[in-house]
């Protein structure tokens, strides 16, 4: 048995030559050594198997081995898996596990990943694999680093957290891992081909096609006029477009932050005001160009007089948008961008990524902070088994509440705690489900953000309010930001201790709420200054019976809309150095703060956090990360699909949105009766998305987000959520089921269809279909008065349909109805699905009637999973499990021998059994016909369908 750090054998030189490393073997792999840095800048590498399939690599500019301490990487002792080593003549040496294969080039240190069949899972590129390039930070050195893999063109890839892009399969693509308000940046991604990598440093990164972007005069500009060097920008008044204000050249559009406002003409009124950029572009290379553009405000963009973008974002939370479009060599192409700021702030910044010039796609990592270079390869027959290698590393994903995978309500904000009252009050008053209620910031008084006091004349009693829902059978989680206010005793404690970040408070930012007030946020990589503050929440909030806890702008934003090195600058230095060097673990460490102090003050009780942003490992800490402050758009809404998908392939299984999105356009403050009807459908829409989501949750901005609130009763939108939010809780049985394979299992709940269907090509990019578990293919409707939508259906399968057991095969796109009230949603073949009574509240009928829905066509089995649904207790094995089986062939289902138990557990089942087929068709909404109805004591029982 070992820890996670080398071990060392005494010298055995393999293979010594001029420019090569020195090569030994050690007990887990190999030590390289060369007796100068490479061109590259690697002076040292050792590759090491830490299991039979994960293989950590580390590069270092100097000889000296020193161990790094990961943030994200939980320290644990693995067992030595039997390798077998061989040295392949000149230039190769090998080690291999019973399940990977590690080539390594003797002359130059490059790796190659195999399978044990000898099929090539992935390479390090040959010709440079590996790059420090030295500089300085806060009078220390440091490197820059990066690390270049070659895929194939066709070999998806996906994960890296949370991006809003819209993008799924990231091939010839480049994501950047820096969080920010509505993307949760995760150094970890999957291929399509069953391996995964965890890159194990905590600064900004870029990954996949790693180039800089470029500004737009990278193209050949031209003028509307024909003339070359630049766009013609125009600024005119938006209610007046004839009233030019200014008509000047542009071939770099970069009002990207704050600081940025004054490159607009001084005539330039934003709350007034348009723009338009026009011309043609010409581009020396043929291929897709990848454009990125970072707006807020509306923008449409225009080529060849197509609509290739048209959004709106919220003018202080700047959004992207990003598309590749194919260019021809030499050829021109028109251009025209059409901005209205729609605010008196505004962000709007465009890039241009032209074909890359290597032959073959890359990945690479490139990041900005680093001593050392390391990452870990993570190989599995599936996708499931990449993620259990991730979670193998960075934690398990402890499981949530079981309330928590109810109904959650919230808005922005409950003003007061009367507020709060009336709608609970209401949800229970119409016999509407609900678990969670959540009251959103600004419960203190305005001068006392981070104080952790109540503005007793809004909230006079806050522990009675909490006591109020719990009689209610419902839960509340409270928001608490890292923000605290100059003035108030709590930063001056914390900054005596040296808790607090100081820069945001010298420059004497002002933030937004009534006058304006200093603040800056503390230091969670200080774990005196994380205890200080948990210890504070305890004392304020936790005292009064909250059961959750909302951390919010943990990216961190100490103000927002700066650029990215004021970001970091504001959050530097750290306790454990530059901001530089950390920036992206910040929600990590945030989390852990108040797991560790949650564990320490209710060591047999589930934590509970929901967070805006994510990092490697946040699983381990009781954390749901919802997207952000997203906009209320249909295009927003599309968004959240694949975005969702890629962070669940993340390793991480807790995910949720906006359902109905975060900011809202004005036209819905008071709006027309045609926009009145388009912002209930959004909602309807969303919130059907939302139910088959892991977390099923409403939050946003005026109009307000309660059922009642967005339509009256008649009307189709009420009724569509109604059904719904009883849908999900007949689902509990199921999803419930699902999150305890999440610890289990290592499973995941949100799954893309590539995690289940691997050898069907047509899936690798499918970005607006997932799968909630095994058995249930989702596909929202996200075009507004859409009644119907294409729906691929995976081959391998026959598909049914939820709500009526209609039959389909595999292999095919099919239009499927989607009538107001209702998304398609399919059933695989061979699935067993238990289906539960409605509730107001997940454990309301403890003892209910399950439903076991029997998909004919193939073989199937489903665990149905049980505990306390509270404490801690599963993890030390009390919990039950009810294995049920279905032989297609013999039409024989089996209910097998209970296994394990728990406190309060209930003894006996009644089941009934629904059969679906190709001859029943019957379905959720159908007049259903129960084949067989049982008492389950816990003992085995066979039971014959037809």
């Amino acid at each position: 048995m070992r820890k996670l750090t080398l071990l060392l054998l005494g010298w055995m030189p393999l293979y010594i030559m001029a420019q090569a490393p020195a090569v030994q073997r050690t007990s887990t792999g190999y030590y390289l050594k060369w007796a100068e840095p490479t061109a590259q800048g690697v002076q040292s590498m050792t590759v090491d198997f830490i299991a039979p399939a994960i293989v950590k690599v580390n590069a270092q500019p100097f000889q000296e081995v020193t161990p790094i301490t990961s943030l994200m990487v939980v320290e644990q002792v693995f067992k030595n898996p039997e390798l077998t080593f061989n040295d392949k003549g000149n230039d190769w040496v090998s080690v291999q596990s019973n399940v990977l294969e590690v080539r390594i080039n003797r002359q130059t240190g490059f790796i190659q990943y195999y399978d044990t069949k000898g099929n090539l899972l992935l390479k390090e590129n040959d010709k440079e694999a590996r790059r420090f390039q030295e500089t300085f930070l806060n009078g220390s050195p440091t490197y820059n680093i990066q690390q270049n893999f070659d895929i194939s063109k066709n070999e998806a890839w996906y994960g890296l957290g949370q991006h809003q892009t819209g993008s799924f399969n990231y091939n010839g693509e480049q994501v950047e891992l820096l969080q920010y308000n509505t993307v949760a940046s995760v150094p970890f991604m999957v291929s399509q081909k069953s391996y995964g990598i965890l890159w194990d440093n905590n600064s900004y990164t870029l990954v996949g096609d790693v180039r800089p972007k470029l500004s737009l005069d990278a193209l050949k500009l031209f003028d509307k006029d024909g003339k070359q060097g630049w766009l013609t920008a125009t600024y005119y008044n938006k209610k007046n477009p004839a009233d030019i204000w200014v008509v000047r050249p542009e071939s770099d559009l970069n009002y990207s932050s704050l600081d940025d406002q004054v490159k607009f003409p001084a005539s330039f009124k934003l709350n007034d005001a348009k723009a338009k950029w026009e011309g043609s572009f010409v581009s020396a290379k043929t291929g897709k160009h990848l454009f990125w553009i970072r707006y807020s405000g509306y923008l449409k963009v225009y080529i060849n007089d197509s609509l290739v973008a048209d959004r709106w974002r919220q003018a202080w939370n700047a959004g992207i948008i990003q598309f590749n479009y194919p260019v021809e060599k030499e050829k021109s192409y028109q251009v025209r961008l059409e901005w209205d700021p729609d605010g008196g702030e505004a962000y709007l910044e465009a890039k241009v990524l032209p074909p890359s010039l290597q032959k073959a796609t890359p990945l690479s990592f490139a990041s900005d902070v680093a001593h050392q270079l390391q990452y870990y390869f993570v190989a599995g027959n599936n996708i499931d088994e990449v993620i259990s290698g991730y979670r193998t590393l960075t934690g398990k994903a402890v499981l949530l509440p079981k309330s928590a995978y109810g109904f959650w309500q919230s808005r922005e904000r409950y003003k007061t705690q009367k507020e709060l009252l009336d709608v609970v009050a209401q949800f229970r008053s119409d016999k509407v489900g609900i678990d969670q209620i959540v009251q959103d910031w600004s419960y203190w008084p305005e001068k006392e953000w981070g104080s952790q006091n109540f503005d007793l004349q809004r909230f006079p009693d806050a522990k009675a309010m909490v006591d109020k829902v719990h009689e209610q059978h419902v839960k509340i989680l409270i928001s608490v930001w890292p923000k605290i206010y100059e003035h108030t005793d709590v930063f001056k404690t914390f900054r005596e201790k040296g808790f607090i970040y100081e820069r945001n408070v010298a420059e004497q930012r002002l933030d937004w709420i009534g006058k304006g007030y200093t603040s800056s946020f503390y230091d969670v990589f200080n774990k005196d200054a994380r205890k200080a503050f948990w210890e504070l929440t305890k004392e304020r909030l936790h005292s009064k019976g909250f059961d959750g806890w909302w951390l919010d702008a943990v990216e961190p934003d100490i103000h927002s809309n700066l650029s990215k090195q004021q970001r970091i600058d504001f959050m530097s230095p750290t306790a454990l150095g530059a901001g530089a060097a950390y920036f992206n673990a910040y929600p990590l460490l945030a989390s852990k703060g108040f797991y560790d102090g949650l564990m320490e003050t209710d060591p047999n009780k589930r934590v509970l956090i929901l967070t805006r942003a994510s990092f490697g490992g946040l699983q381990r800490y009781g954390s749901i990360t919802w997207s952000g402050d997203i906009a209320s758009r249909w295009d927003d809404f599309k968004d959240q699909i694949a975005a969702g998908m890629n962070f669940s392939m993340s390793g991480q299984p807790n995910w949720t949105s906006d359902i109905g999105g975060f900011s809202v356009e004005s036209r819905y403050y008071n709006p027309s009766a045609a926009d009145q009807e388009e912002w209930r459908e959004l909602n309807a829409r969303w919130y059907q998305f939302g139910a088959f989501c892991p977390i099923f949750r409403v939050h946003g901005q005026f109009p307000f987000r309660e059922y009642y609130n967005i339509a009256p009763k008649d009307h189709v939108a009420y009724s569509s959520m109604l059904y719904y939010n009883q849908l999900r809780y007949r689902l509990i049985p199921y999803i419930y089921s699902l999150a305890g394979a999440t610890y289990h299992q290592d499973y995941t709940l949100m799954r893309s269809l590539v995690m289940d269907f691997p050898h069907d090509q047509q899936v690798a990019s499918v970005n607006d279909q997932f799968l909630l578990g095994s058995a249930l293919l989702v596909s929202p409707i996200y075009k507004y008065q859409s009644r119907s939508r294409e729906v691929y259906l995976p081959g391998g399968s026959d598909w049914y349909d939820f709500y009526t057991g209609q039959k389909y095969s595999g292999s095919q796109t099919v239009t499927i109805d989607a009538p107001y009230e209702k998304i398609p949603v399919l059933v695989k073949s061979g699935s067993i699905l238990p289906i539960g009574e409605v509730q107001q509240y997940v454990d309301e009928k403890k003892n209910q009637t399950i439903q076991l829905f029997i998909y004919q066509g193939a073989d199937g089995k489903f665990d149905l999973y049980e505990d306390d649904g509270a404490s801690l207790s599963y993890a030390k094995g009390n919990y039950s499990i009810i294995p049920v089986q279905y032989n297609e062939s013999s039409k024989i289902l089996t209910i097998g021998d209970r296994k394990g138990s728990y406190e309060g557990m209930i003894s006996n089942r009644n089941f009934e059994v629904v059969v679906v087929s190709a001859g029943s068709k019957q379905g959720v909404d159908s007049k259903m016909k129960v084949a067989k109805k049982v008492k389950y004591s816990g003992k085995l029982i066979n039971i014959q369908l037809h």
